[in-house]
């Protein structure tokens, strides 16, 4: 996405409000949806912090290092929690491309998100590029409004909210891993 930075600067608003919307949802009195809603709190920050236009602001070369340690960290969190559901491994894969893309940036610091490239290795891409792709039709397939007879649910609560996060951040995804 080479030209104005305005769709960066879109990409990093979109996942700063989903990372403050899981931000929110950690206030949930179920604990299972605290812990995802940090991970995805997480995953959106990360994002938006990632997405910021190189014009405006250009990483110093430790910061990859870091970003690829603390993506690294999360993503054995989600190995280890993937033994007690599926979604565990969604959140594995996000956090391995993170610090996919993280290293790719180590290497070529103007390689950043949103002004393409051809650094990165084409397989590795296509395969996550792939797998967000299909979350993101499958998980746009299941966003149904939930029922509306269910009571006064707080809104942090609301499943239909939390899928619909998922999937701008699956489509944040998959307009990142397109400037790989």
């Amino acid at each position: 996405m080479h030209g104005p930075a305005s769709p960066g600067w879109l990409l990093v608003a979109l996942c700063a409000a989903l990372g403050a919307y899981c931000l929110l949802r950690m206030r949930s009195g179920v604990e299972e949806q605290r812990r995802t809603a940090g991970t995805e709190a997480l995953m959106g920050f990360g994002m938006a912090t990632m997405a910021v236009p190189t014009a405006v602001f250009s990483p110093p070369s430790w910061a990859w290092p870091v970003y690829a340690a603390v993506f690294g960290a999360a993503a054995l969190r989600a190995l280890w929690a993937a033994r007690r559901g599926a979604h565990h491994l969604h959140h594995l894969i996000g956090h391995a491309a993170m610090v996919y893309m993280a290293m790719v940036m180590a290497v070529s610091p103007t390689h950043h998100a949103g002004h393409g490239g051809s650094l990165g290795i084409p397989l590795l891409t296509g395969a996550l590029l792939l797998y967000f792709v299909g979350y993101v039709l499958l998980s746009g397939a299941r966003l149904v409004p939930a029922d509306p007879r269910q009571g006064s649910v707080n809104w942090g609560d609301r499943p239909e909210l939390a899928r619909a996060c998922r999937l701008s951040m699956g489509i944040a995804m998959v307009a990142m891993l397109l400037t790989m």
